[in-house]
């Protein structure tokens, strides 16, 4: 038996399980079946238990989704962004709306927990590479700032939104005009 996947189907799986079901719904016991890792193996890697395996699994998918915006934020602002919307669009689509972002779904049902910690960080590392592009690209500073925090806002709410309404209209809403204003903003006709 490899036991040294374990720990990472474990996080995996608890990640997908937060996306789809929420942080209340999610067990450990759930979890273990989920990922198919003996039950033993959770309270073995995962000490501290529920809160330890939900901080690593926000943290987990927040690495990953970092990994792809600073990747496609090499080519700037404007495609970053579309790529990150294209990302969260796949999920959805790919998941029949029944899936959404782990770190929104654990910022959002807890209040004072590690975890919840984690999910801040996640979004203050990916409005900080947002911001950082359209720095690099000729944004002011705080205008940068600001223009991340609603992009990361904004994507995460309208994930959400199309997980409610089975459709991905928000989403594409949302697309066109932030797409319009990071272009606007980078081309330097905002203001």
């Amino acid at each position: 038996m490899d036991t040294t996947n374990h720990r990472t189907r474990l996080v995996v799986g608890a990640a997908d399980m937060l996306r789809r079901r929420g942080l209340h719904a999610t067990s450990i016991r759930e979890v273990a079946r989920h990922s198919g890792a003996p039950l033993g193996s959770t309270y073995h890697y995962f000490p501290g238990g529920k809160d330890q395996l939900v901080t690593e699994a926000v943290r987990f998918a927040g690495d990953t989704v970092t990994r792809v915006l600073r990747e496609r934020l090499a080519a700037g602002p404007v495609e970053g962004l579309r790529s990150f919307l294209a990302l969260w669009r796949d999920v959805v689509i790919s998941t029949d709306h029944r899936a959404g972002c782990p770190v929104l779904a654990v910022a959002v049902q807890e209040s004072d927990a590690p975890a919840v910690e984690a999910a801040a960080d996640v979004f203050r590392t990916w409005e900080a590479l947002l911001a950082t592009s359209l720095q690099e690209n000729g944004v002011a500073a705080t205008r940068a700032r600001r223009l991340a925090a609603l992009v990361v806002a904004a994507v995460e709410g309208a994930v959400a939104v199309c997980r409610a309404d089975r459709s991905t209209r928000a989403l594409d809403d949302v697309a066109v005009e932030l797409d319009a204003l990071l272009s606007a903003a980078t081309a330097g006709r905002d203001g």
